[in-house]
């Protein structure tokens, strides 16, 4: 499958001409740097960043096995979510497509850059039809945008279908892998070389427990990564972000050893949700989270707020009547959450 990335571009993006910084222009040491107009004092946060983020992407690519040249890092997953409407959706006239519920981010991104979002509905189990979407699609389609394992269902979206939106669409296809680390073994990252017009997003906001970071990736074909990285902003990253992320990406097993405690208090969590008679569903997930179907969503959410326990209200969502999402906490928050329930029946 070829993908001819300059017919996909916006035309003004195809001849920009980025803007070259002074670290762009030199990199590795030096007895004195007077290229930046740096503040000479309060070293080292007086220096700007890296701004390729060459010793953070490296480290990224041993743990992913993706080559430097296809990885992205961006302010959080929302930075390249709205380079890509930046770099191929003309405003007023391109659209894309989307499911229906999933992350709110993406309509976001569309309306800001004023681009039009043809919504598909996912089944009543939240499940994705590859024909529905694809039927979405017109000549003004530049990307379709899948979330898998989904938000707010939590469920992983099927393979094959995901598989026939990119092998059919002559677009760009992303797909936000933003909790794959809680089902590795439905990434597409190990199949990423074989399709041109797809771009994978993760996160280090979940298993790896930086959101505070900021920390976001995306892995495409090089040529998509150079457009992102030719309109993002010269330092998106900081030398705060940068220098953490190396640190607590050092500790690889530390993130599994959390991430096996959440599946496990996770599995703890349906079991016990379904013994409640107030729940009326717990649907399959594949994330750090459960939607769960009550009879009052809204009296039961009111009711965790006045007892200092936070869930989201997901119940004027699309398919989601009804729902609150439940983050998997520490065991400590999740046995709180329990004894609060308890209260109720």
């Amino acid at each position: 499958m070829s993908l001819n990335i300059n017919k996909l571009l916006r035309e003004n993006i195809r001849s920009l001409k980025p803007y070259s910084s002074a670290r762009d222009e030199f990199s590795g040491e030096a007895v004195a740097f007077l290229d930046a107009n740096e503040n000479p004092f309060n070293s080292p946060w007086n220096r700007y960043p890296d701004p390729r983020q060459v010793k953070l992407k490296t480290r990224v690519g041993e743990i992913k096995n993706v080559a430097v040249p296809k990885i992205f890092l961006g302010n959080g997953s929302d930075e390249p979510i709205d380079l890509l409407f930046r770099a191929f959706c003309e405003p007023g006239k391109d659209n894309i497509v989307s499911i229906n519920p999933t992350y709110g981010m993406y309509r976001v991104a569309a309306d800001t850059n004023n681009v039009a979002v043809n919504l598909v509905p996912l089944s009543d189990e939240f499940e994705l039809d590859a024909d529905a979407v694809l039927a979405a699609v017109t000549a003004d389609t530049k990307i379709i945008f899948l979330c898998s394992p989904n938000n707010p269902s939590g469920n992983a979206l099927d393979n094959h279908a995901i598989l026939r939106i990119i092998e059919s669409f002559s677009g760009i296809v992303v797909v936000d892998e933003a909790y794959i680390d809680f089902c590795p073994e439905k990434s597409f990252l190990p199949q990423l070389d074989q399709y041109p017009n797809l771009v994978i997003l993760q996160t280090f906001s979940k298993a790896w427990g930086m959101a505070g970071l900021r920390l976001g990736m995306a892995f495409a074909s090089e040529s998509i990564i150079d457009v992102l990285s030719r309109i993002k902003y010269p330092y998106n990253l900081s030398i705060l972000t940068q220098q953490k992320g190396l640190e607590l990406l050092s500790n690889e097993q530390q993130m599994l050893d959390w991430v096996a405690i959440i599946l496990k208090e996770r599995e703890k969590m349906i079991a016990n949700l379904k013994k409640y008679p107030f729940v009326v569903k717990v649907y399959p997930t594949d994330a750090n989270f459960v939607l769960v179907k009550t009879h009052d969503p809204r009296g039961i959410y009111q009711y965790l707020v006045n007892a200092k326990i936070i869930v989201r209200d997901r119940s004027s969502i699309a398919l989601c009547e009804g729902c609150l999402r439940i983050s998997i906490g520490s065991p400590e928050e999740n046995a709180t959450l329990m004894e609060a329930f308890d209260e109720l029946i």
